[in-house]
């Protein structure tokens, strides 16, 4: 494997890691899953990341010829991916992100007494296949340019997030009693500054393609 695609695969790693925030999720999928049993939460674990998979996986393969017949330039997705990215960051940072997956958890179980089938909504949809993800996965697909090894690599990378994300949801319970709050929001706090540095990135990136300045 080249240098670039081994640049490009640590790069497109980094960000879907800190856009699913797999840590930052696996405290509310404890909390919605724990009454249901320790089969109840492996099941929801194994079917939420298979359709977060095949959601982000749809747009990035698809993503190129809606964007297309949106007629939608590259460039403008790219901007408005890197200032959505950046709103994203400053939820980080500030614990909002976190506060509303908790009380998104908190207004599901108020409704549903049952243990209902969660792993489309709300885990799926839009804890981990947000529009973070989605919109970074066919911007990565994008700037590939038909490239079948980049779009390789970028595929790749998104795969195994989605593993890693699986098996951090399988010891959920376990890692977040280890970990604590005090740890678990720190580290929210640090990826929300390294997707900080990567939105404003991909925004200049946007403006200079929109306006022909690089």
């Amino acid at each position: 494997m080249s240098a670039e695609l081994i640049s490009l695969f640590s790069a497109t790693f980094v960000t879907f890691f800190v856009l699913i925030d797999a840590l930052g999720v696996a405290p509310v999928f404890a909390a919605m899953t724990a009454p249901g049993g320790a089969a109840y939460a492996r099941k929801m674990a194994i079917k939420s990341v298979f359709v977060a998979t095949l959601i982000v996986f749809a747009f990035a393969i698809g993503g190129a010829w809606l964007l297309e017949k949106m007629h939608i330039s590259l460039d403008a997705f790219r901007a408005a991916g890197g200032a959505l990215l950046f709103l994203i960051a400053i939820d980080m940072v500030f614990e909002k992100r976190t506060e509303r997956r908790e009380q998104r958890a908190e207004d599901y179980m108020d409704e549903h007494t049952t243990m209902d089938d969660i792993s489309v909504f709300p885990l799926g949809i839009p804890m981990l296949a947000g529009p973070g993800t989605i919109a970074t996965a066919m911007l990565y697909m994008g700037n590939s340019d038909g490239n079948l090894a980049e779009q390789g690599i970028v595929l790749a990378a998104l795969g195994v997030n989605m593993v890693l994300t699986l098996l951090i949801f399988l010891v959920a319970g376990p890692l977040i009693r280890f970990m604590g709050d005090s740890v678990a929001g720190a580290l929210t706090r640090i990826l929300g500054v390294i997707l900080a540095a990567l939105s404003i990135q991909l925004l200049i990136d946007g403006i200079k393609g929109a306006f022909n300045l690089g």
